[in-house]
């Protein structure tokens, strides 16, 4: 199946890099939504667990879902960077 998608892609004379960054961009959203809902979830079962600790956890989830969302922002900045230069 990809297989047939980048042929198609090289018949239209749409560059396999664009194609490439791309589905790079789509990745690259999926698993940092991916990350954050698992930080998240896991945070509600710490707060379910220790709720005198949910200020702590709180402050540690923020911080590490803004850390995935700045890598995540940095990526497709790279990729849109490829799919508009090459």
């Amino acid at each position: 199946m990809v297989l047939s998608v980048l042929l198609q892609a090289a018949a239209a004379g749409v560059g396999v890099s664009k194609l490439g960054a791309a589905i790079g961009a789509g990745i690259i959203v999926v698993g940092a939504a991916l990350g954050i809902g698992k930080i998240g979830a896991a945070a509600m079962e710490a707060i379910g667990r220790q709720p005198e600790a949910s200020g702590d956890i709180n402050k540690s989830m923020i911080i590490a879902a803004a850390l995935i969302e700045g890598v995540a922002l940095l990526a497709v900045v790279v990729c849109l960077l490829i799919f508009f230069i090459n």
